[in-house]
């Protein structure tokens, strides 16, 4: 059975972090754990001799979110790999929740990665829209959370995925035929009390939200997209997703093998952290915590200066003498996300650290880095017309998905 240490079994430490798909907190405002968490978890952190690998076998540079330990966590990535190196093919999957009109920057990380991953393996991807999950969960109606979700596959259309390989589906329109025996052998699969422990359901909740993750968890297996992977059962399937998904394919994992497929291998990340600090993550719902897609570049300078929490000292005099505490300055986090140079990351890291360099320079770069990201990404969008949502989202095949 899959190792899973969080089916409600350790109080103590839920109460210090807890993280699921609803919930990122830890206790008196501290940071999250990631050890901590690969323990409890029961997953592997993601070493170096596995990068290297994906370097040996696609002939490309490893991406900056693997560089730098973003993508830290794995479950099954090597048997990936060594499936691939093999000759056989595998496909990705990941997704997204439309809960807000655009995504923030947080949002960005596992679709930026996803995409590199399609391009350096050439492989498929599906991506799920759980318009249904937001409805249920944000008290969202019905037909705000289809809007929504199209809303959302703009965005993910304007990282750029190659519409030859990729299709778009909301839980909405899709869920039926196949799908949806999946999703029924899936849920006969696990007991009521296993997704108490697992989710943390209690009384107060509606049966609707019990019986959402089947949802989550058959985009898995290749039979419930039979216009893609008709009679392929046995393809495996890499999902690249934030460690706070990991619950749904813990379960995902366990069940798996008792109705005939391969358990899906996952690349698991850490969060992007709120502009006040490493307390959690960046959160849709409170506006000055992140920084959007939609932001003008005044409204991320704004943010930056007056938000980003800052590792640097109280005075100019003191700054110089002790420099700055790198461990909780949140521009140094965010350029480790998103400034591609390592020389140039490093010399401010050093710089900054070493008192030589201020909190307001280190912001400076970090506006103009963002604002440039940002910018690409308006740009990307306002090209992403209905039609092309369209056409990402239509039920076909995909000929030269494995070309």
């Amino acid at each position: 059975m899959e190792k899973n240490k969080d089916d409600g079994s350790n109080k103590e430490q839920e109460e210090e972090q807890v993280v699921n798909p609803w919930v990122v907190s830890v206790k008196d405002g501290g940071k999250i754990d990631y050890d901590k968490l690969i323990d409890k978890f029961g997953c592997q952190r993601l070493d170096q001799s596995l990068i290297d690998r994906v370097e040996r076998l696609t002939g490309r540079s490893p991406h900056v979110f693997l560089r730098r330990g973003v993508f830290f966590a794995h479950r099954d990535f090597g048997e990936i790999l060594d499936s691939y190196e093999r000759g056989d093919k595998f496909y990705l999957y990941t997704g997204r929740g439309p809960s807000s009109e655009s995504l923030h920057l947080g949002h960005l990380i596992p679709f930026l990665f996803t995409k590199y991953l399609q391009d350096a393996f050439k492989v498929p991807l599906v991506i799920q829209l759980t318009d249904d999950e937001k409805c249920m969960w944000k008290n969202l109606s019905v037909e705000e959370s289809q809007r929504l979700a199209r809303e959302n596959a703009k965005d993910i259309i304007a990282c750029g995925f190659d519409i030859s390989r990729t299709f778009i589906f909301s839980d909405f329109d899709y869920v039926g035929g196949d799908f949806y025996k999946n999703m029924v052998r899936v849920a006969k699969c696990v007991t009521y009390n296993k997704a108490v422990g697992i989710f943390g359901f209690t009384g107060e909740d509606h049966i609707g939200k019990v019986s959402f993750p089947p949802i989550q968890a058959v985009p898995s297996f290749p039979s419930s997209f039979p216009h893609l992977f008709s009679g392929n059962d046995r393809l495996r399937c890499l999902i690249p997703c934030a460690i706070d998904q990991d619950p749904y394919f813990r379960m995902t994992r366990d069940v798996a093998p008792r109705i005939g497929y391969h358990k899906p291998a996952l690349i698991e990340s850490s969060f992007f952290p709120a502009l006040q600090g490493e307390t959690g993550k960046m959160n849709a719902s409170v506006p000055c915590s992140a920084i959007y897609v939609t932001d003008s570049a005044k409204q991320i300078k704004d943010k930056i200066n007056k938000y980003a929490f800052s590792g640097g000292q109280d005075s100019i005099e003191l700054h110089r003498k002790h420099g700055a505490n790198l461990e909780v300055d949140i521009p140094i986090k965010y350029l480790g996300f998103f400034l591609e140079d390592d020389t140039e990351l490093e010399h401010i890291r050093k710089e900054y650290g070493a008192g030589r360099m201020l909190t307001g320079e280190v912001k400076k770069r970090l506006i103009e880095v963002l604002t440039d990201i940002v910018e690409r990404h308006k740009r990307a969008r306002a090209a992403v017309t209905d039609e092309m949502v369209d056409a990402f989202m239509a039920v076909r095949p995909l000929p030269n998905m494995f070309s």
